[in-house]
């Protein structure tokens, strides 16, 4: 008899896919296979939900409509629905899809199997919703991603309390990883051939506030640097309210954390900061970056900015282009605000009109754009040293190129170079050309560096799939930020 086969459908931040990579590493250590990806449907369908997104229900609720006659053509097959919407709400999604056989929430991954295998042998739908985390997810098996790069767990939950924003309520308040159990995790990814981590959490530099020390995320940092064979670290996502003196030194002075920062500015104006609760001003976020650019002066910075915030006036927003200005972002996620059920912004007055919303973010885009194009042409005449990527990138008439990230994170396209080059492999190129969203090396590779990265994705695609890791590979040498929920969170 042949094993179930599953599938995960994950929405949301880099978070859910994290979890989504617990879950089918949960799922294949309990016999079950990966569906081909060209399958429409598998024995087990997982939705790993997100609460944050406009219409996330209408969404959820659309997907499983639509797998109801499948179901019913197929018995035996499962479908299981966890995540932070799950979270929310908890009996309702039974009561709307009575077909759902597992609900599950945010603190109950690690149940998912032994309630696939409860609702078979009973016949009937189980929820099982905890309200707190008892076992760090980052201790379950683990199918990853990629061969090369990898997301490492360092805390889940978050204790802000930012009014666009409903995550803590379904995540619960921060909990933090111990130092010994994420540098065992990392040494043993580097031993499997990885050779890039980023530091994942809700408020990722809020590291230390459960185990009593201000310091532990510079000290983290620092401790990566120590770790042989880990060639890059990054982070995502850092609060300003925590970004402290300590933590620039130790990017600057660790040679393995790259040039990059992506810490959210969700708005230029003191009062709308106020407003969203944010626990920073304008002047506060300002001398963080210059602080940043003293120290790491090549260091690309991008961001999160919401449009239309309640009660947001054309001075307020006067004073999110300033900021923008000012800090001459390498790239910015914009969004426009829209309400989000359960968070006190959508009880607020001064609701922004659509179009005037719409405007407004047309303004901010155009001038973003200018400014990434800009800090990109700087960029023109530099040698780089890049990741390669998995696939054949970008294909402009005859010309076949690659695809790969600079330290900085930037996007780069390069010429194929006529030795064999792979995934986790290193190309160093000279960059050519700019546009806003990527660089292009148009040039022959300067030098190809051979990697135990390239070397663990060419075992992994030459021997059949282990349990616990992933065979898909991302487009890019690193686990690609998603873009943020439009609350600006990138991780919640």
């Amino acid at each position: 008899m042949s094993a179930k086969t599953y599938q995960v459908r994950t929405y949301g931040c880099q978070m859910n896919v994290h979890d989504s990579e617990r879950l089918a590493g949960l799922l294949e250590d309990a016999g079950y296979v990966r569906a081909p990806q060209d399958a429409e449907v598998a024995d087990v369908v997982v939705f790993n939900t997100c609460a944050v997104r406009e219409n996330a229900d209408n969404r959820l609720y659309g997907n499983l409509g639509r797998l109801a006659p499948k179901k019913a053509d197929r018995p035996g097959m499962q479908i299981a629905v966890g995540g932070c919407l799950a979270q929310k709400d908890r009996d309702t999604i039974v009561r709307r899809a009575p077909w759902v056989d597992v609900v599950f929430g945010t603190h109950n991954i690690g149940s998912l199997p032994v309630l696939l295998e409860r609702a078979r042998v009973r016949q009937e739908a189980q929820v099982e919703i905890a309200e707190s985390l008892e076992t760090f997810p980052s201790t379950l098996p683990t199918r990853r991603e990629s061969a090369y790069a990898a997301w490492v767990s360092i805390s889940v939950g978050c204790n802000n309390t930012c009014t666009f924003c409903i995550v803590p309520a379904l995540r619960g308040k921060e909990k933090d990883r111990r130092p010994g159990d994420i540098l065992a995790e990392i040494e043993a990814l580097v031993a499997e051939g990885v050779t890039e981590v980023t530091l994942l959490g809700q408020n990722v530099n809020a590291y230390g506030s459960d185990i009593g020390d201000r310091e532990a995320f510079s000290k983290l940092l620092r401790a990566c640097g120590k770790v042989e064979g880990l060639e890059r670290v990054r982070f995502t996502s850092p609060h300003p309210r925590d970004f402290t003196d300590d933590v620039i030194a130790a990017m600057a002075e660790t040679e393995n954390v790259m040039p990059q920062l992506h810490m959210p500015l969700q708005s230029g104006s003191d009062r709308v900061l106020k407003a969203m609760r944010r626990s920073y001003r304008q002047e506060r976020y300002l001398g963080i970056i210059e602080k940043v650019r003293a120290a790491i002066p090549d260091a690309a910075i991008s961001t999160d900015i919401i449009v239309g915030f309640p009660g947001e006036t054309e001075e307020d927003f006067e004073q999110t282009l300033h900021v923008v200005r000012e800090a001459r972002f390498a790239q910015a996620f914009t969004f426009q605000y829209s309400k989000r059920p359960g968070t006190p912004a959508a009880e607020m007055d001064g609701q922004v009109p659509k179009e005037v919303v719409q405007e407004r973010y047309e303004r901010l885009v155009a001038l973003q754009e200018e400014i990434s194009w800009e800090e990109n042409k700087k960029q023109v005449g530099r040698t780089l040293e890049v990741m390669v990527a998995e696939g054949e990138g970008r294909k402009d008439g005859a010309t076949r190129r690659l695809s790969g990230r600079a330290p900085d994170n930037r996007l780069v396209h390069f010429t194929r170079p006529e030795e064999p080059v792979r995934p986790g492999d290193m190309a160093t190129v000279e960059v050519s050309y700019a546009a806003p969203h990527h660089l292009l090396a148009e040039g022959p590779v300067l030098g190809v560096r051979r990697t135990r990265a390239g070397d663990a994705w060419e075992r992994r695609t030459a021997a059949p799939e282990p349990k616990g890791v992933m065979l898909g590979l991302p487009t890019v040498g690193v686990p690609e930020p998603l873009p943020a929920a439009p609350d600006g969170c990138r991780t919640c």
